[in-house]
């Protein structure tokens, strides 16, 4: 049969709770907020397709869905696989994190009864108009989630209600964290073991260069190639949680949570992607967590994709950015990682960063805005930018700062910040036109620049620094 009515056959047999799992395991890659809207498994697969985890000859996470909800029929009618074949599959294949496998157990395993138990004892964390009666405890596990009081790292709280109301569950965690742990510190101390196990899967590229806005080829002479798809990696670090650096460290005990931050992260995300890019998004890391990241994609091979980006939402102070523990990285750091010595794959491609962060105390005006920096005397966000030793000696490099050196940016709390929405809105409307990401940021820093805090007057004015060699162009096809 063909590939449509395979997934037609298959979404055909699953019920409303196995897609509901289904969901739930897809979440590291298919934000909830965008999950909304799939109510049936033929949706699920279509999303699945447009982010390239599902494709016709490609059925490597179908399987692993299949396989974690126990539809063993499934794979052996439509995919000629076996119970052995996925019991098989190495660590490092893997695609659907073993978190979330955790989380789903334990929801199989809990009864009406502890269900009820787990929203009794959730109250004191998340409102009563939250824990609705309808709702499984992969909602819950979800709500846990956005308050960050769950994560694969943050497992107290789910540990000590599970100590209440079923304690055998917490076998299951237990054996997680000691697998999770014990693999962490042997990668740790193996970078070539954790290449080999960890690095995310190549995809195919295609073939032929982007075509410009006169419609001719561009040279490889004159632009930077960007036919890979995936086109690379677009990492999107997003903290919003800063309850521990306001617990743990004095100057910041008025630093505030990094409200709409979620919105950019958002928009970032659905941007890239369908500019073909294979988004990672990242929540509520330190400082070393962040570095530790970068170092995993430092060493990843990019030798089959043309381009790396790198997002970063978060407070900041001059010249670096915080992570959630209130501890620094210079933003000279996060560029040095991929230079040609240190990340060879990467020599001669483009490295690209953006940056909405404060970078300094200094103001544009005495306004009342939330802040990104380490004195929280607002409502929206300030960013600056210190423009020197920010990007390495090297070619190949563009850094997009929120606004110029000393001055704030904003972030409104519902409907993220000024630059993020800007920077995406123009990227979306400009790219199908074969516009290269200078003129995209020229245009950005007008727009930008028209923008005004009416109740105070507030203004802002993104900066872009870069020591690109060659025109750099996302197209859309």
């Amino acid at each position: 049969m063909d590939f449509s009515t395979l997934l037609y056959n298959i979404g055909e047999q699953l019920d409303s709770e196995e897609l509901a799992s289904l969901k739930f395991l897809s979440q590291d890659h298919i934000p909830q907020r965008k999950q909304e809207p799939i109510l049936d498994p033929c949706m699920l697969f279509q999303r699945l397709q447009e982010k390239r985890l599902l494709e016709e000859g490609n059925l490597a996470f179908l399987k692993e869905l299949l396989f974690q909800i126990n539809r063993l029929d499934l794979l052996g009618t439509y995919m000629s696989t076996s119970r052995e074949d996925m019991e098989g599959l190495h660590p490092g294949v893997a695609q659907i994190s073993p978190y979330r496998v955790l989380l789903l157990r334990i929801a199989e395993d809990v009864t009406k009864t502890e269900l009820g138990d787990f929203k009794f004892l959730l109250k004191k964390k998340i409102s009563k108009s939250k824990l609705e009666d309808s709702m499984s405890l992969l909602d819950i596990f979800i709500e846990m989630e956005k308050r960050t009081i769950l994560g694969k790292d943050h497992l107290d709280v789910l540990k000590e209600i599970c100590g209440q109301v079923n304690r055998s569950l917490l076998t299951k965690i237990r054996e997680y964290e000691k697998l999770h742990g014990e693999r962490r510190m042997r990668l740790g101390q193996n970078p070539d073991e954790f290449l080999k196990e960890e690095s995310p899967l190549e995809m195919q590229d295609t073939t032929g260069f982007p075509e410009g806005q006169d419609g001719q080829l561009q040279t490889s002479d004159k632009a930077y190639q960007m036919k890979s798809k995936p086109r690379g990696y677009c990492l999107i670090f997003n903290n919003y949680d800063f309850s521990e650096a306001r617990k743990n460290i004095p100057k910041f005990d008025k630093l505030k949570d990094r409200k709409g931050t979620e919105v950019d992260a958002e928009t970032l995300d659905g941007t890239f992607t369908d500019l073909h890019f294979e988004t990672v998004p990242y929540w509520n890391l330190t400082a070393q967590e962040i570095c530790n990241k970068l170092q995993y994609y430092q060493r990843a091979d990019h030798s089959k994709r043309d381009c790396f980006i790198c997002c970063v939402l978060s407070h900041g102070g001059r010249g670096v950015i915080y992570g959630t523990d209130g501890q620094e990285v210079p933003i000279s750091e996060l560029t040095s990682y991929f230079t040609g010595s240190k990340c060879p794959s990467l020599a001669g491609k483009p490295k690209v960063f953006f940056i909405q962060a404060c970078q300094g105390e200094n103001y544009q005006k005495a306004i009342p805005v939330e802040t990104d920096s380490d004195e929280s005397k607002s409502y929206l966000e300030e960013d600056v930018s210190c423009a020197a030793a920010t990007i390495p000696d090297e070619g190949d490099f563009l850094l997009g700062m929120a606004t110029v050196d000393s001055y704030v940016s904003y972030r409104d709390s519902s409907k993220g910040s000024w630059y993020i929405q800007t920077l995406c809105e123009s990227l979306r409307r400009r790219c199908p036109h074969g516009d290269d990401i200078l003129t995209i940021l020229t245009e950005v820093n007008f727009n930008v620049g028209r923008k005004i805090d009416q109740r105070n007057m507030g203004k802002q004015m993104p900066q872009p620094i870069f020591s690109l060699r060659k025109k750099l162009f996302f197209p859309t096809d």
